[in-house]
């Protein structure tokens, strides 16, 4: 797979704008690993390799066990790896990005909102958004992922 465009460089004013959003979620007040285990999550779902590999790698940074990560994808069966907040993150992350298929049901904003309050589960939402656009742009322009630039100079 090869890398296609950097829309960063050929339309930097919206790289700005999400730019922007992705600020406002960082200063929203919820949890830095809480807002990148769902950047993950998203990514997974979407098949995004760059984002899946730079998230992951930020986990790894921050501190984050790999016994956690490893189960993002199967969170679900995770048990008290995850909070209750992290589920309740993780399952929201994943209805809102597949709502061409969920539709987002009432049962499932029932249960975010039980954990989130009505600022958080909105700035969660924005989170999921946002990394729901930076994905569509990543792999629709086949960003590399550090993996595959390490693998290849080492090659």
């Amino acid at each position: 797979m090869s890398h296609r465009l950097d829309y960063a460089k050929a339309a930097p004013e919206g790289y700005k704008a999400f730019g922007a959003v992705y600020v406002a979620v960082q200063k929203s007040g919820l949890p830095k690993e809480l807002v990148d285990l769902v950047y993950l999550r998203v990514s997974q779902i979407n098949g995004c390799t760059f984002c899946i590999d730079m998230h992951s790698r930020d986990l790894l940074k921050a501190g984050l066990a790999v016994d956690k990560l490893v189960l993002v994808p199967a969170w679900r069966e995770g048990g008290a790896v995850f909070s209750a907040r992290e589920r309740a993150a993780l399952a929201w992350a994943e209805t809102v990005t597949r709502v061409a298929d969920t539709g987002v049901p009432d049962a499932e904003y029932d249960a975010a909102s039980a954990e989130f309050n009505k600022k958080e589960l909105a700035d969660l939402t924005y989170a999921i958004g946002l990394m729901n656009a930076f994905n569509r742009l990543g792999v629709s322009f086949r960003a590399t992922p550090a993996a595959a630039v390490h693998a290849a100079q080492a090659a």
